[in-house]
Parts: C-alpha cells; structure tokens; sequence
C-alpha cells in the first residue's frame, strides 16, 4: 500500500472502525481462512482518497484453485488482506446478507442458474460490494459501464446489458439491489459475447457447437482482479483474426455514406466483347454500360453504351479478384457480386457473421481445415497461414450442408458408397417400385437383413459416387468430404449441388496436403494415393486429428482486406437477424430442442423384399457409418484393411 494512503487509512474514522468490528466481529474483515476465496480478493477501503487507474486492481491475495463445485467451501488455505469499509459500505454489506437470506437474489437474477454461483461469490467476500464505494458506483463500476455502452462496436445491443441507477446517497437496500442488478449484467454479457447472444439451436437443426459458457465465480473473479476492467470484458468475445476484421468492416459500414444512395444495376441480357472469324470485334450495346464502367473504375463518355474490350477487361479483373469464373461477360452472378446487398444490409450480414464466430471453438487448432459454404472454398490453415486452398460443392438448399466443428480422423481410399437412408427412402425405393432394374443399371447393390433393414450400396470404382477417396471426421449428421466424378460442377460459380457432403475439386492434392502435415515422415503424395486404387477400402489414419471448421461466411474479408459478401443461400442470416429483431429476442440466448433427427436410421422393409437374409457382416449399423473400429491414434499405420465403409455419402 501506497505510504500516503497507509496514513490515510491510519486516520480514518474511529466510528467506522469500530461498527465494523462490533457488528461482524472483526470475521469479515481478519486473514480468515474459511470465509474468503483466494480469488476473490476484498475492495479498498471507501475512506481513501478516490483510486487512481493503478489502484483499481484489489490487493493481491494468496493463489488457490479454483473450485469445481461453486457452492462448495472455501478453501481451507485460503488468505487475502483486507481493510475496513466505509460506514455506507458497511451498510449495503448487511442488505446484500439480507437479500440473500430472503431468498431475493432469485428475484434480481430471474432465477438463473447463476444465482447459486453469485451468492458464493458474495459469500467468499462476506459480502462486500464489488461495484460500490464510499456509498456509490465505484471506479470499477464506472469502467465496466463505459465498456458496455460501447459494445454495438461487436454488433450487440446495449440495452440488453443495463446499468443500474447507483445514487449516492440512496437506501443501502437500493445499492444493494443495484450490485446485484450489474453483477448480473455483466455475467449476462459474458455469456453473450462467449457462446451467442442468439442460441445456435435456434436458427437451425443442422448447426451443433459445444459452446463452453463462462463461470459466474471466475468472469467475477476476474474483474476483481483486473487492472483494466475493458480489457477484461472484452476477453470474452471472439479473438480470431475473422472476427476483429469483420468488427472493423462493421464500423465502416456503419459510418459509410458513399455508396448508400447508389441504385443497383439492373438485370438484363449478357454482355460480352468478342470477335468473329475474320477477328473483327463483336460489339454489344446495353444502357446499363455508364454505370458499369463508373462501379468498375473506368473513365467514359456517359453516352457510350457500347460494352467494349476495355469493360469486358475490367470485368474479368473483377471476376478474378471475387474468385468467379473468369470470362469477362457480365452475367447475373457477376452482376449480383458488384451490385452487392444492399448498403442498409450491410451491418445485419455482418452482425449474422459476427455471431455466429461466437459459436465456434476459441482455439481453431494449430492445423486446421476451415470450410465455408457459401463461399464453395475450402482451405488448410497451418500457424495461422493459408497453406492451400480448392474449390467444393456443397448441400442443397433443402439439403443444407451443416455447421459444425469435428475432428478428422482418416482418409478412405476406394470408397465404398453405402447409400444414406433418406436417399433410400426417398429415391431408390420408390424407383425400385416402377422398375426393378433401374439400381443394377447405375451399377449399385441391394440386399436385405433377417430384420428388415435395407443396404443399398456402390462398390469402390471410378463411376462410384465418391470418386476415389474420402475424407473422414466422424459427426452427428453424418456428412464428410470426398471426391466425384461429376468434375463439370467445379467450373459453375455456385455450386449447391450435393445431399450435405462436400465434394472436393482436387481431392487427391488435398490427400497429399493434409498427410504431409500429420504424416510427413510417410512421404504421401497424389502419386502414392493413385497407386493405392483399387477395389478395396484403404483406411489412412491420422496419428493427430485435425479440426474441421465446416463455417458460413456469408461476409468475411479477404487476403486483400476487402469485406466480401456472398449469397444467404440457406437463410441462416435471414434467420438470426429475425431473432434479433423479432418477439423471440426476449428469449434468444436459451437453447430449444430439436427433433432427434430420424433421417440416419436404417430403412427397413417387410423381411425378404429384397430376397433373403442379405448383408450380416460383423460390424454393427454404427460402426458401418464410421469405417468399422480404427487402431489407436497413436499408431500410424499406413494401410489398415479393408473396412465397411460410411453409408451416408452424399
């Protein structure tokens, strides 16, 4: 402690002092062992000069770990040093007991399930104001409300985070109601900026994240402790680099006034500059022309319509730097990319974006894969840099591709293509009805178990479905990455196209990529994988799993530092913007439950259907779904037999 502030203290008033020590008998305020936690260290006393920006970080208190169980007993080796309180904070200690054991905590937290956790912290400090000084809102408190007044800068609303009226001078029961009031606020904020201020759940069936909120105790503890309360708020929003950029682009979209008034191009015919046999060019004339040119940068008489070399140049210029389809025409996708949403739109798709990083894993890993559908890319990510990138076909607008984060475990070489059941259901069976032959005919197999259930699969080949290899994280939806022969889909800007699985452009580069990173001793390559074809299963296992980020970026900004906006092609930012803006925000942050999907149980028909007892092999139906049993991970075989294979190909 400071000298001057020691002297201070020295001087302080006698009547303060003494009520302290009469009323509590000096328990709340000694080196107790059993009342205060070591991470929860008690304030300066209230009769000091205000603290200055150093001072507002308690004393420092003895370490102990911190507890499983939040309403269990201090620790036995616990210790802090502590002061007396002002004769106003006396007081408020005394409501906050009373409303404890009146059962009002409840009433201020809405009886959350943080009530037990925030009683155990104000016990810990024998129930001393963390937010209060000297009868009013302390330093601490005063730093914390500046913070969240400013928290639209990470796309929240600050009125879902309000501060309590601190009047000097009020009824201590009144303070006490209000420490409680901004204890709450700012755990609600925490859990918030940690795992969503909208609950995955709620947007879709096929988004599921292992979302981790932040204690009560510890998010408390922290802010006792920290030297700059901001800093430590912030802590709890997402630190990925995709993140913070979005945070900035969302400012500028927000302060922007130079595109807002500008109108959209409209649709139209396709324009493009070529020439004819004898190379004399093909000119195409469009009234949309001006306001191309003037969007693309170019300089023109306002008067010439004609779509030129010089525009078709700029165009591709565009096209390239969007990841489009070089050709240089103007066609609806290109348009719709430099049209863009609309300027209005902008914060919303940011805000959707920003939310959802919440509902990701803070640590990505140090190796990872990172999808994003409505991109149609996927890339590799090493130390926090590209290490390579491809194109990939995604679900269906009905079929949706899901959002989740899983581990990749092994690479399949030979696939064999085990038909999903809600293809079965829903396509082969009924094709089976109006004609028997039509599965023999695109080369797949039937056959029926004792009990009924349906097989129907594509044995390992180069018309199978998955192409040659396949890409294994094991998942509740059951979906994965593979090869295809269907290569055409790669050359269309959007590519929706598949049941839910990724299909990969350059499958066996990525097969190269991935066993270099994990495997690199084993000298993998897309030679080595071509020489592993055949027409049985080769299960690759990885010795470390990678994370798989299978992400919706809607909005994102690229290697170049500009904010890139993609079609909402499964309405999950239409969705989260309707919570937010709708009578479901009241409730938005609590999860719902969903129906257990049933589109993953096997189909089964009246037994012999489909002739006998069929398929009997020894693995069961979930092992069928995730290749059979895998060795350990620590070991590293190279080939691992033949196994049965997933049989939800999409």
């Amino acid at each position: 402690m400071h000298g001057a502030r020691f002297d201070h203290l020295l001087a302080g008033t006698a009547i303060a002092l003494a009520l302290v020590l009469t009323n509590y008998s000096g328990s709340a305020f000694a080196q107790s062992e059993a009342a205060i936690s070591a991470a929860v260290p008690m304030p300066d006393s209230a009769d000091l000069p205000p603290p200055t920006a150093s001072d507002i970080s308690p004393v420092t208190t003895k370490s102990a770990p911190a507890a499983k169980d939040v309403t269990s007993s201090t620790p036995a080796d616990a210790s802090v040093k502590t002061t007396a309180l002002s004769v106003a904070d006396t007081a408020i200690v005394e409501k906050l007991r009373e409303l404890l054991s009146a059962g009002k905590f409840d009433r201020i937290l809405g009886g959350r399930k943080e009530r037990a956790p925030v009683e155990a912290f104000y016990a810990s400090r024998d129930f001393a104001p963390l937010w209060i000084a000297n009868g009013a809102m302390s330093e601490r408190a005063k730093a914390a409300a500046v913070y969240l007044s400013g928290i639209e800068a990470d796309g929240l609303d600050p009125s879902d985070y309000p501060i309590p009226a601190f009047r000097a001078g009020a009824e201590p029961e009144a303070l006490a109601e209000a420490e409680i009031k901004f204890t709450d606020t700012v755990l609600t904020f925490a859990r918030h900026a940690q795992t969503g201020r909208v609950h995955f759940s709620r947007v879709s069936a096929d988004i599921q994240y292992d979302v981790v909120k932040p204690e009560p105790v510890d998010v408390l503890a922290k802010l006792a402790n920290a030297k700059n309360v901001g800093e430590a708020l912030d802590s709890y929003n997402p630190p990925q680099p995709g993140y913070q950029a979005l945070k900035a682009k969302l400012a500028e979209a927000r302060n922007s006034k130079g595109e807002a008034g500008k109108p959209p191009i409209p649709n139209g015919q396709l324009l493009k500059y070529s020439k004819n046999k004898k190379g004399v060019e093909v000119l195409m004339d469009d009234p949309r022309v001006p306001a191309l040119r003037e969007r693309l940068g170019l300089t023109g008489d306002a008067s010439d319509i004609t779509y030129d070399k010089k525009l078709a140049d700029a165009v591709a210029k565009f096209q390239k730097e969007r990841e489009l389809k070089v050709t240089g025409q103007l066609n609806s996708s290109t348009l719709d990319a430099i049209n863009g949403p609309r300027r209005e739109r902008d914060a919303d798709v940011i805000i959707a974006n920003m939310e959802r990083w919440r509902w990701m894993p803070r640590d990505l890993g140090k190796t990872y894969v990172m999808v994003n559908i409505p991109d149609y890319s996927l890339r590799i990510v090493r130390d926090n840099k590209l290490v390579w990138k491809t194109k990939i076909v995604v679900g269906k607008p009905n079929l949706a591709t899901p959002i989740i984060t899983a581990d990749m475990k092994f690479i399949t070489v030979n696939p064999t293509w085990n038909v999903p059941p809600s293809i079965i259901q829903n396509e082969y069976l009924p094709a089976l009805q109006q004609d028997p032959n039509a599965l023999e005919r695109i080369g797949l197999k039937i056959e029926q178990n004792a009990d009924g259930t349906v097989r129907i699969w594509q044995p390992p080949g180069d018309r199978n479905a998955l192409g040659r290899i396949r890409f294994n994280f094991p998942n509740k939806f059951l979906v994965y990455q593979h090869d295809t022969p269907d290569k055409h889909l790669f050359a269309h800007d959007k590519r929706a196209y598949s049941h839910g699985c990724m299909r990969v452009e350059n499958p066996l580069k990525y097969g190269e990529v991935l066993l270099s990173l994990v495997m690199p001793n084993e000298k993998y390559s897309e030679d080595r994988l071509r020489s592993m074809f055949g027409g049985s299963e080769i299960n690759i296992n990885f010795p470390t799993h990678i994370p798989v980020h299978i992400t919706y970026q809607t909005a994102f900004v690229d290697d170049a530092g500009k904010l890139v906006i993609r079609d909402d092609i499964y309405g999950r930012d239409a969705r989260v913007v309707s919570v937010l803006k709708g009578s479901e925000r009241k409730v938005a942050d609590i999860a719902i439950e969903r129906p257990k999907n049933t589109s993953s149980l096997p189909v089964r028909m009246p037994p012999g259907t489909y002739g006998g007892s069929g398929y009997s092999g020894g693995n069961n139906f979930f092992e069928r779904l995730f290749g059979g049993p895998e060795p350990a991970p620590s070991r590293p075989p190279a080939r691992v037999g033949r196994a049965n294979g997933w049989p939800n190909a999409r």
